[in-house]
């Protein structure tokens, strides 16, 4: 799909016109599980079987595990300066990924009165799907950190979470384990939030993966630039002078996209 210095309207109005891929599972031994497709560094987990989502009663109890995600989070004002970013950035290029992000919260707010964000995101309509939790945001001059634990499952199973959300506090996975047992999601278990739709476009610069975001909500849409790194001063610093000697205008992000969704107004 070609998607360089597209916007998002044109993108999601092509996206929307492709159909979903059928999802076929191969036949296991055990007709009662389910083995979950991983992302790269991820573990294989089992869940249980689909639709009906029942928790095994044997199973090993995991320790928790979260990493910390670093980020330089630049704003950009408006649509001209994302188009113009992304055409100095063209020759970066390596791939645009169309994301669709869900977040739930416990029914009783356990999550959110955690500073805790449950969250399923699409990749390219339903090729992929992650379920994440991330908790203790802190973002400062322009750098995010945040506690960060995500695991993928099967698209399938995100879609039915999604139109009947009790169905993803069920889930037999690491994540959902720790939702029920570290946050206290009780029986009466989650709420959807809704969510919003991003166009990431993502490139290799200076050693450094760029994601230049093109956020819609329902309330407007914003551009912002992302970089994960472990030397977030040095990226900014670097990124600043790119952005400033081509006269493009930005500011640091001062809050997350989740929190933007939460306020239902474009900083």
């Amino acid at each position: 799909m070609q998607t360089d210095n597209v916007s998002v309207v044109s993108t999601l109005n092509r996206v929307q016109g492709i159909q979903s891929p059928s999802l076929s599972l191969p036949p296991l031994k055990n007709q009662n599980m389910l083995k979950v497709t991983t992302l790269g560094k991820h573990k294989r987990f089992l869940f249980s079987s689909f639709p009906q989502f029942s928790r095994q009663p044997n199973s090993t109890k995991r320790a928790y595990s979260t990493t910390m995600e670093v980020e330089v989070k630049l704003r950009l004002p408006d649509s001209s300066s994302h188009q113009k970013l992304s055409d100095l950035l063209s020759p970066f290029h390596t791939k645009t990924l169309i994301q669709e992000n869900i977040f739930f919260d416990g029914f009783n707010a356990e999550l959110s009165s955690n500073l805790a964000v449950l969250r399923l995101r699409f990749y390219n309509v339903d090729s992929q799907c992650v379920v994440s939790l991330k908790a203790k945001p802190v973002i400062s001059d322009g750098i995010s950190r945040v506690e960060e634990d995500e695991e993928a499952i099967d698209p399938a199973i995100g879609r039915a979470c999604v139109a009947e959300p009790w169905r993803l506090a069920s889930v037999d996975s690491r994540i959902m384990k720790r939702v029920r047992e570290q946050f206290g999601v009780g029986e009466k278990g989650l709420v959807c939030l809704g969510g919003f739709r991003n166009v990431r476009a993502v490139y290799d610069w200076k050693g450094l993966k760029l994601e230049l975001d093109e956020s819609q909500y329902d309330f407007g849409t914003s551009y912002e630039i992302e970089c994960e790194c472990a030397e977030p001063e040095r990226a900014k610093k670097l990124l600043e002078g790119f952005l400033e000697e081509n006269e493009i205008s930005y500011s640091y992000s001062e809050v997350s996209k989740f929190a933007v969704f939460r306020m239902g107004k474009l900083p």
